[in-house]
């Protein structure tokens, strides 16, 4: 019996195999487990990346009549897009502007191109209310899904004595932003009526003269009398840091084609912004960029915005310069770094007349900066352009506008494009719109009196602002 029982009992080796085959069954069991779990882990991890992501941007709004647009404008709106993923900006009608402020210098459409030319803008709103209603502040927030709506420190008040912004404050979703000091349209204004008024009691001249000697510098007694130092009444203190929050911080790659381009770019406008042909970005965003001087266009392009002449090319990445023919529709590469060169004080004052300019050289070159289509500037660029500069900056083309102030300057002795000229890298392109800073001089002159009554009226808010300012941080 007992030996039956010893021939039945497992072999131990046996019994040590079927183990081992089972833990290896399990083994590969709880393996695969494991590896389908961690692809759900992993990609459950994944996806919750993918959410933050993709989380909603911050949207802010801000708006303004951004009337004679000026760098006050530009670093409002900087600041304003600082606060947000995007920035979205209200241009007020004019109507609005008449019945709030008095009559603008600068109509709807031109404003409009301005506020599009800004680097720091994402989308833009024509014929916005002067005041935030209920009925805007809804659309804003459900239509344009706007966070935050954004206003300087200085007050925004109605005719009726309130608060302009006073309903996105009892809504909880206002942030507010520091003035830029030193400028306003205002105080720009202010600078062109100093010189009339100078003018008026000196000469008796009547408007048309006054147009004349004021926008081409054929006063000999003002200019003799000295008088246009004194439209020259900027408190703007420019900083480094100020320069460089305007600047794109990048230079020309090694096998990039420089076009230069060259002016006072006093009261930068819209015949700045929007002169001659059209160039464009194949980054999906066109642009131009003139002064009286040049004549070149900038277009912003994207839904949001009318597109002019866009020539868009979908199979290259690579930022280009175009420049449309108007009338043969042809295109020729200019280049894909835009240089500007920006004269300073003495310059424009020798070749425009002792009152000009009326913004100082600083000023300028930050109106010019803050335009995106502008790669890089020269702060106080020569009136001659030698082939030392070509060489240095490594310019491939120069350029000048049809129509300018300046439009004779072949038929002058010393031709400032002599050089590019002998070296067949300079262009004329036709300008199609005949703004440039004279335009907005007579505009002033023409009208000065009305103009005279609204700035005596928003003088008085601004002095108050001035006399009651306290300390607010920002940049």
């Amino acid at each position: 019996m007992g030996g039956g029982d010893s021939d039945i009992a497992p072999h131990p080796e046996k019994i040590k195999i079927v183990a081992t085959c089972l833990a290896v069954a399990v083994g590969i069991s709880l393996l695969g487990f494991y590896l389908k779990s961690g692809d759900e882990w992993r990609s459950n991890w994944s996806l919750s990346l993918n959410k933050k992501k993709k989380k909603k941007p911050i949207r802010v709004y801000m708006d303004g009549c951004f009337d004679m647009m000026h760098y006050g404008h530009c670093n409002a709106l900087r600041q304003a897009r600082a606060l947000g993923d995007q920035l979205v900006v209200g241009v007020v009608s004019d109507a609005e502007i008449i019945a709030n402020k008095g009559p603008p210098v600068t109509p709807l459409h031109e404003r409009m191109i301005m506020v599009n030319a800004v680097k720091w803008v994402d989308e833009v709103i024509s014929d916005a209310p002067y005041a935030i209603t209920e009925d805007f502040m809804k659309k804003l927030f459900d239509e344009y899904n706007i966070d935050y709506i954004i206003h300087g420190d200085d007050p925004c008040v109605l005719p009726d004595g309130t608060d302009a912004y006073a309903l996105a404050k009892k809504a909880g979703r206002y942030k507010q932003i520091k003035r830029t000091e030193g400028v306003s349209s205002t105080d720009i204004v202010g600078r062109m009526l100093l010189c009339t008024r100078e003018r008026s009691i000196s000469d008796s001249h009547n408007h048309s003269s006054l147009q004349r000697q004021f926008s081409h510098g054929h006063s000999q007694k003002f200019e003799a009398g000295g008088s246009g130092t004194i439209t020259r009444v900027s408190h703007f203190l420019p900083t480094s840091r100020r320069i460089v929050q305007f600047s794109n911080g990048k230079g020309p790659g090694d096998d990039a084609r420089i076009v230069y381009i060259d002016g006072a770019f006093d009261l930068f406008h819209a015949g700045h912004v929007e002169r001659g042909n059209e160039f464009k970005s194949k980054c999906g965003m066109a642009g131009t960029l003139v002064d009286e001087d040049l004549g070149l266009v900038v277009t912003k392009h994207n839904k949001f915005m009318r597109k002019i002449g866009l020539a868009y090319d979908k199979y290259t990445g690579k930022k280009d310069i175009l420049l449309t023919s108007r009338f043969s529709g042809l295109l020729e590469r200019l280049g894909d770094f835009l240089l500007v060169g920006i004269h300073n004080d003495q310059t424009v004052s020798a070749k425009r007349g002792a009152h000009r300019p009326i913004m100082n050289l600083h000023e300028r070159s930050l109106s010019v900066l803050a335009c995106q289509y502008v790669d890089e500037v020269i702060i106080g660029a020569p009136w001659e352009i030698s082939k030392d500069m070509i060489t240095t900056f490594n310019i491939s083309s120069v350029v000048h506008g049809s129509i300018a102030e300046n439009d004779d300057f072949q038929e002058e002795r010393d031709n400032p494009y002599a050089v590019p000229i002998s070296m067949g890298i300079f262009k004329v392109l036709d300008s199609p719109l005949d703004i440039t800073t004279t335009t907005i001089i007579r505009r002033i002159v023409s009208n000065h009196e009305a103009y005279q009554k609204r700035n005596q009226k928003k003088g008085e808010s601004e002095k108050r602002y001035y006399e009651d300012k306290t300390y607010v941080s920002g940049d």
